[in-house]
């Protein structure tokens, strides 16, 4: 077989040249040319990336809202580049430390008075302190708007864990105090 080529070897082994486009946008290409502003009586050159960040720092300032989004979001963005280039060391590093113990929501219920001391118990509990429920807190509970009708055996419970339970004021729907 005569021919030009080979058969399977191509004419060009590099293959066909890829085509070479500019690596900026035109964009790009726009935002680096520059502008003569005058400001002030003093002119500036500035690049047209910037004369809009000036108008849109300008209109932000006449209360445009779009303007004021715009902004924010440039604010955001040199915020994360500079905490990128120079990041803050933690000046307070904290090691989490927690206890799983139940009794820490009995404190937490005697420091915020929502449960006193049961002054009528002596005896040990295997709890570590035997508490009742402070009047006002009961109250509270019983008060609320909207909660359904108490059962007797729920007011029995409730009277028998309250501090002070005679001072308590039913709901009207209840015909018991």
């Amino acid at each position: 077989m005569s021919g030009r080529f080979q058969k399977g070897a191509s004419g060009n082994p590099a293959g066909r040249p890829k085509a070479r486009r500019p690596h900026i946008s035109a964009f790009g290409i726009i935002f680096d040319k520059t502008l003569t502003v005058t400001q002030n009586g003093v002119k500036r050159e500035l690049t047209v990336d910037e004369a809009l960040q000036l108008q849109t720092y300008q209109a932000a300032l006449k209360g445009s809202r779009m303007a004021m989004r715009a902004v924010l979001k440039m604010i955001e963005k040199r915020e994360a580049a500079l905490a990128k280039r120079n990041p803050a060391p933690n000046p307070f590093p904290m090691t989490w430390r927690s206890e799983f113990d139940p009794r820490n929501a009995d404190d937490a219920m005697l420091a915020l008075g929502i449960t006193v001391r049961d002054p009528g118990w002596t005896g040990p509990c295997e709890y570590g302190t035997r508490m009742k429920l402070s009047t006002w807190a009961a109250q509270a509970g019983i008060s609320r708007p909207g909660r359904k009708r108490l059962r007797d055996r729920q007011i029995s419970e409730i009277k028998r864990e309250a501090l002070e339970p005679d001072k308590l004021k039913w709901p009207r729907s209840r015909g018991d105090a």
